[in-house]
């Protein structure tokens, strides 16, 4: 793909995103078009109808999600990587949470977005914890799909934007609960 034909693709995502979270699944194309700074054929010509467009929208978002724990795990420390991305996850299920009614309109016209969205979160953790195993930092008697459980019940109960300063300490609390620690 030509760089402009990539940059304008990702705005169309970013546009759809933060149109179907904020707007609903009823928000117009054209508008989702107009923010990105596109005409509308631009759009159908990257997404020829709304629900590859929502669907495409959340593999993106779940791409930023799993692609950053390399980058994570190469910039801090493990433990402290991986709190950054259990951050990101949160975020990442917020918007997931936004997107909910696009997301059925989509699995009702027989797509599925979720098709592989558990095992990349698994192999995302999977990295994360290991650094940290290895580090010494994080328990070796976890496994990645243990955090993604508490990850998703810290979402269930503190996920919505005006209880962060709750989830914040809930990701806090489970972080030191997958930490080594001496034996008193």
């Amino acid at each position: 793909m030509r760089a402009d034909a990539q940059r304008n693709r990702e705005r169309l995502l970013d546009a759809a995103v933060n149109a179907f979270t904020t707007e609903g699944p009823e928000v117009t194309l054209e508008s989702v078009a107009k923010t990105a700074g596109v005409g509308i054929g631009t759009l159908y010509r990257h997404f020829p109808t709304r629900e590859a467009l929502v669907e495409a929208a959340y593999r993106n978002e779940l791409s930023r999600l799993c692609d950053a724990a390399p980058e994570l795990a190469a910039a801090l420390p493990p433990d402290r990587a991986l709190r950054a991305w259990m951050d990101r996850f949160l975020d990442y299920m917020t918007t997931k949470h936004g997107m909910a009614d696009a997301l059925r309109a989509v699995i009702a016209s027989g797509g599925n977005p979720y098709a592989h969205s558990r095992d990349r979160m698994i192999a995302a953790l999977a990295l994360l914890l290991s650094a940290g195993t290895a580090s010494g930092t994080i328990r070796a008697d976890l496994t990645p799909d243990d955090v993604l459980v508490g990850l998703s019940g810290i979402t269930l109960a503190a996920g919505k934007p005006d209880q962060r300063t709750q989830a914040g300490r809930l990701l806090d609390l489970l972080l030191d609960g997958l930490r080594t620690h001496p034996a008193p």
